[in-house]
């Protein structure tokens, strides 16, 4: 049964009902059950898969039961610029706050329950989420998370009978995402655009007093905060750019303010390199291309600002906003140099980089493969296959050989293991996450049991499973995700 239930309400509570949020109860499902439940996350909780099986658990979530009091569940408002344009009647349109729970560390996390029907910010829409994008959600928060990267996290998910119309009838399913907060910036346009300049003062206390304490006796507590704000969303996407990973919908309403990443949907990781890769077939203007990421993000950073003069100046906004090409750029470049098993900083590394990028790009290679590829390069003939899959051999010498040079500068023991810790040998390929959706639609699940675990694990050699660290086969090169997925 479950036998570890929410007794902590979220601390949102706090905040003003009927402004901030609102009460709801999750939608009936029909005949849901438990279809996998993330045991490396529910460690972390002392939860274990036990915790959430049978009537009691799946009778909760599936709105047949309340939870137990005082947990009452809630749908946040907020509003955000999406692809360029204020949308100001926004909300949890799919997805409440079921309350919190504390790590083993007794640090609070929000469980939150995504495709739980309709609330009052579902804008007429059904409120649900299909098996096919909990899924690629689940598989993408866990495998974003052990690549390093600041991230939600997936706890588990619920299958059901119900049929979801999108293009086409699909089966229903839910999901519980846990994150520190899931404030993001659309949170604080939301009261910016309504010229609610207390309620806007009372969730950035709220912010600052749960997240940021650090800055409740400062002279200037917002300024610092914002300052904070940028610097870790720009160390997000300097993470997301050196590990390729594009997000595709980077609308201020899907932005954390806590600079994890936040609402997969039409995402994906770069395979062959292609810096104007756009992952998102709704992106018909390439908008959140791969290599407008941090010029997107950046000008997300702005509508906050903007969101946040009623208690910052000006110009301590715009300084702060100074910031982060500086920050994305150190961070960039540091998580490069690890990938490219450089231990020293030298002036010429960004030329080096721009090299291997340029001969990437030209010759059409895989790019997470072939960094793997350098784990094993030791400047001589015998060189890893996966360096010369594609493209001009002569043109890949080239850069090794000025690679290897670089390389005698600093010699190093330890690089082929350092670097088997920062390049990947699985990521989230496209077609993996499809193959595992087919199984599952069949109700069968332990394709994406074996999945998340090698994602969970990705720079492991999995040798029994070397198949899918491959290129993407042919029938899987017209796959395409949208804003549904």
């Amino acid at each position: 049964m479950f036998t570890h239930p929410l007794r902590q309400p979220c601390s949102y509570q706090q905040l003003t009902e009927g402004v901030f949020f609102a009460r709801v109860h999750p939608k009936p499902l029909e005949t849901p059950r438990l279809a996998h439940f993330n045991a490396r996350l529910g460690d972390r909780f002392g939860l274990t898969e036990t915790d959430f099986s049978g009537d009691a658990f799946v009778d909760v979530l599936a709105g047949r039961k309340p939870l137990p009091a005082p947990v009452e569940p809630l749908a946040t408002a907020y509003s955000g610029h999406q692809f360029g344009g204020f949308n100001p009647g926004l909300g949890d349109g799919r997805a409440m706050l079921l309350g919190e729970f504390s790590d083993r560390e007794g640090t609070p996390w929000e469980f939150q329950l995504k495709g739980s029907g309709p609330t009052p910010y579902s804008r007429g829409f059904d409120g649900r989420a299909v098996l096919r994008s909990v899924i690629r959600e689940y598989l993408a928060c866990e495998a974003v998370d052990a690549l390093g990267i600041a991230t939600t996290r997936a706890l588990c998910v619920v299958a059901s009978d119900t049929q979801v119309i999108r293009e086409i009838p699909e089966p229903g399913a839910m999901m519980i995402r846990v994150a520190r907060s899931h404030l993001r910036f659309g949170s604080f346009e939301h009261f910016y655009a309504r010229r609610q300049t207390g309620h806007l003062q009372q969730l950035a206390d709220y912010c600052i007093n749960r997240f940021y304490p650090q800055f409740k006796a400062s002279r200037t507590p917002y300024r610092d905060w914002f300052e904070t704000v940028v610097r870790d969303t720009a160390q997000l996407i300097a993470q997301w750019q050196a590990m390729g990973f594009c997000h595709g919908v980077m609308n201020t309403d899907n932005f954390s303010i806590l600079g994890l990443t936040f609402d997969y949907g039409p995402y994906g990781f770069l395979e062959r390199y292609d810096p104007r890769h756009i992952c998102n077939h709704s992106d018909t203007e390439g908008r959140y291309a791969f290599e407008r990421q941090p010029r997107m993000a950046l000008w997300n950073c702005y509508c906050l600002a903007q969101s946040l003069t009623p208690l910052i100046a000006r110009d301590s906004l715009q300084a702060a906003l100074d910031q982060f090409e500086s920050t994305l750029q150190a961070g960039y470049l540091a998580r490069m140099r690890r990938r490219l098993g450089l231990t020293r900083e030298r002036e010429d590394d960004g030329e080096l980089l721009s090299a291997l990028l340029n001969l990437l790009e030209r010759q059409q290679l895989d790019y997470h493969r072939f960094l793997r590829g350098l784990c094993h390069f030791a400047g001589g003939e015998a060189r890893h296959p996966w360096l010369y899959e594609r493209g001009d051999r002569e043109a890949i010498d080239h850069w090794l050989n000025r690679y290897a040079a670089r390389l005698a500068l600093e010699p190093n023991p330890g690089r082929a293991a350092a670097m088997g810790r920062e390049n990947p040998k699985f990521v989230l390929r496209n077609y993996l996450a499809q193959e595992v959706i087919e199984a599952a639609q069949e109700g069968d699940y332990a394709p994406l049991d074996t999945l998340l675990k090698i994602l969970q694990a990705p720079f492991e050699e999995h040798r029994l499973h070397d198949r899918w660290c491959e290129p993407a086969p042919d029938w899987a090169s017209g796959l395409s995700v949208s804003c549904s997925s």
